[in-house]
C-alpha cells in the first residue's frame, strides 16, 4: 500500500487541499461559515438536486441498455466480435466537447432528427442522458462482460438440471456472481455522470447545470474561489458517501468464483431469439454509438470546396496570423501518444500494487483505502488542474515546466480503472493455490508469478489498454496544465472549437477523427491478444 498511498497523497490530496484551502482561508483564519452560506443558496440546492437525479437516471439507463451488450459480447462468438468490442469502447475516450457538438448535430436544430421528423432534444434532459449512455456504454460492457465471460456456464446448467427455470437459474447462480462487477460498473457510471462537465455544458445550455459546471463557472467566469471551494467540498462529501456505501455493500457479496477460459464459454448464437438479441445489440450500437462518430468523420472531410483532405493538410501548418498553437496541430498526436504511454505505465504500477494490497482483506484500513482510490473520479477536474498549478510550484515538487505533469494528471484517472478491472479477478483467485505454492517452497514473489499472474494476465492487459485510452481522452485537468507548445489531442480540439471559422472547426473534426482512429487501433490490437487457458477475459 505504501506506493499508492504516497502517489495519491502527493499528486491528489495535496493539490486538492491546497486549492480548497486557498478558497476557505482568508485573513489568517478559516472561513468555515461560508460552507453553510453557499450550501443554503436556492440556486445551489437546485444544482445539487439536478446533479444527483440525472446521475441516478443516467446510471439506470446505461445499465438497462448496456447489459444486453455485455451478455452478447461475453457469451456469443460471431464474426466481427473483437471489432464490435473496440467500437463500443472508443466513445468513452472522446473529449466531451467533441461529443457534445456531435450530439447537437444529431438531435439539435438542423440535426438528423430535426430534418427527418422535426424532433429536437437539445432543449431537454434526454439529450444529456443519451450522451451519458454514449460515454458509459463501454464501462458496463467491459466491466460486467469481462467477468461474465469467465463464469463457468455449467453451474447454471446444473441448476436447470435440478429443476430451476432459465430465469431462476440465472437469478440464483449467475446474478450473485456478477454483483461485484455490476456494482463496480454502476459506481463508475454514477461518478462520471455525477461529475459530468462537457456534456452538460454544451447540451444543457443555461437550463441545466451540474456541480462540476458550476465549479467551473465560479472559478473561470466569476473568479469566486471561495464558492468554488465550498462546491468542491460538497461534491467531495457526496462522492465519499457513495464510495463508503459501495465498499460496505459489495464487500459482503464478494467471494471466490470458479473462473474458466473465456474461449470455453462463448459459442455461436442458437435459435431465432439469440440471433434477434445479437441483431438488437448491433442496432443499438449503430444508432447510439456509431452515428455520432460518423458525424465527426463526415464533417472532417466536408470542406467548403467539397469533400476532401484540406482540413487534414491544414493540421501540418502553423497559422501565421497568430493561431491557436505555437506548433502545428499535428504535433498533438505525438504528444498525446507519449503522454498516454507514460500515464499508462504509472497507472499500471500504482493500480496493480493497490489492487494486490486490497486482496489481502486486512481490516477497515484497507476497505477505506479501496474507497479512496476512486475519489479522483469524483472530484472536480477543474479543482485538480488548478491544484496542480498552485501546489506543485516549489522545490522539490516544482513540476510546472516538467513534461511529467500531464501524465501524472492523466494517471490519476487511469489508476481507479486499473484497480476496478483487476480487483474482482484478483479476489476471485483461490487463496489455497497461493498457500499450496508456499507449502511447496515458493517465495511470495514466485507464488505471485506462478499463481496470480497467469490468472490475471489478461486483466492486466485490458487494464493497461483502458488506462491508455482514458489517458488519450483526458481533458478536464489537462486543459489547465498542457503547455501551448505541447498540446494533447483533446486540448487541441477544444481550442480549435473555441475559435471561430470553418477552418478551425474542420481541423477540430479532423483531429477528433484521428483520436478515434488511434483509440480504435489500440483497442483492436488489445482484442487480438488471445488469452491463455488460464488467463482472464476481464
Amino acid at each position: 500500500m505504501a506506493g499508492p498511498v504516497v502517489f495519491f497523497a502527493v499528486f491528489f490530496a495535496y493539490p486538492v487541499t491546497a486549492i480548497v484551502g486557498r478558497g476557505l482561508h482568508d485573513g489568517g483564519a478559516w472561513q468555515f461559515g461560508r460552507v453553510a452560506e453557499v450550501a443554503g443558496r436556492p440556486e445551489i440546492l437546485r444544482v445539487l438536486w439536478f446533479t444527483t437525479w440525472q446521475a441516478l437516471a443516467s446510471t439506470a439507463l446505461t445499465l438497462l441498455i448496456a447489459l444486453p451488450g455485455a451478455y452478447v459480447l461475453a457469451r456469443f462468438d460471431f464474426p466481427g466480435r473483437r471489432l464490435l468490442r473496440a467500437v463500443v469502447t472508443v466513445p468513452f475516450v472522446l473529449p466531451t466537447v467533441v461529443v457534445g457538438t456531435a450530439f447537437l448535430a444529431l438531435i439539435g436544430r438542423g440535426g438528423l432528427l430535426d430534418e427527418l421528423w422535426g424532433v429536437r432534444l437539445d432543449t431537454t434532459v434526454w439529450a444529456i442522458l443519451l450522451a451519458h449512455v454514449f460515454f458509459n456504454y463501454a464501462v458496463v460492457v467491459r466491466t460486467v462482460g469481462g467477468l461474465w465471460a469467465q463464469l463457468d456456464p455449467r453451474q447454471e446448467e446444473a441448476a436447470r438440471v435440478l429443476g430451476a427455470g432459465r430465469f431462476t437459474a440465472w437469478r440464483r447462480v449467475t446474478l450473485p456472481a456478477l454483483v461485484p462487477s455490476l456494482a463496480a460498473a454502476a459506481l463508475m457510471v454514477f461518478l462520471f455522470t455525477f461529475t459530468s462537465f462537457g456534456v452538460v455544458q454544451i447540451l444543457g445550455g443555461p437550463t441545466f447545470s451540474t456541480l462540476e459546471v458550476e465549479i467551473y463557472r465560479q472559478t473561470a467566469d466569476l473568479l469566486d474561489l471561495p464558492t468554488a471551494a465550498v462546491l468542491t467540498l460538497i461534491q467531495f462529501a457526496a462522492v465519499g458517501a457513495v464510495l463508503a456505501v459501495h465498499a460496505r455493500t459489495v464487500r459482503r457479496s464478494e467471494g471466490t468464483l470458479r473462473l474458466v477460459d473465456p474461449a470455453r464459454t462463448a459459442r455461436r448464437p442458437r435459435g431465432a431469439g439469440q440471433w434477434a438479441l445479437l441483431a438488437g445489440v448491433v442496432a443499438t450500437v449503430l444508432v447510439l454509438l456509431v452515428a455520432p462518430l460518423a458525424v465527426l468523420v463526415e464533417r472532417s472531410f466536408d470542406t467548403p470546396g467539397g469533400y476532401g483532405l484540406a482540413y487534414y493538410r491544414a493540421l501540418t501548418a502553423v497559422d501565421s496570423r497568430g493561431g491557436t498553437f505555437l506548433v502545428p496541430p499535428v504535433e498533438a498526436i505525438r504528444n498525446s501518444l507519449e503522454y498516454a504511454a507514460a500515464a499508462t505505465a504509472i497507472s499500471v504500477v500504482v493500480g496493480g500494487l493497490a489492487a494486490a494490497a486490497l486482496t489481502r482483506r486486512a481490516g477497515r484500513l484497507v476497505r477505506g483505502f479501496d474507497a479512496l482510490l476512486m475519489l479522483p473520479l469524483g472530484v472536480s477536474a477543474v479543482t485538480v488542474g488548478f491544484g496542480f498549478l498552485i501546489a506543485l510550484d516549489e522545490p522539490p515538487l516544482d513540476l510546472r515546466t516538467s513534461w511529467i505533469l500531464v501524465p501524472l494528471a492523466q494517471a490519476l484517472v487511469g489508476v481507479p480503472f486499473v484497480v476496478r478491472i483487476m480487483l474482482p479477478v484478483l479476489r476471485a483467485v483461490d487463496a489455497r493455490l497461493r498457500e499450496a505454492a508456499s507449502v511447496l517452497g515458493a517465495s511470495p514473489l514466485r507464488a505471485w508469478r506462478e499463481v496470480d499472474l497467469p490468472l490475471v494476465r489478461r486483466a492486466l492487459l485490458v487494464a493497461a489498454g483502458f488506462a491508455f485510452a482514458v489517458s488519450l481522452g483526458e481533458f478536464g485537468a489537462t486543459v489547465f496544465i498542457a503547455r501551448p507548445d505541447n498540446p494533447t489531442l483533446p486540448v487541441a480540439v477544444a481550442r480549435l472549437l473555441g475559435r471561430p471559422g470553418e477552418l478551425n472547426y474542420g481541423q477540430a473534426m479532423a483531429l477528433s477523427t484521428v483520436l478515434m482512429a488511434v483509440c480504435a487501433a489500440a483497442l483492436l490490437a488489445l482484442e487480438r491478444i488471445r488469452p491463455d487457458k488460464t488467463s482472464g477475459e476481464f
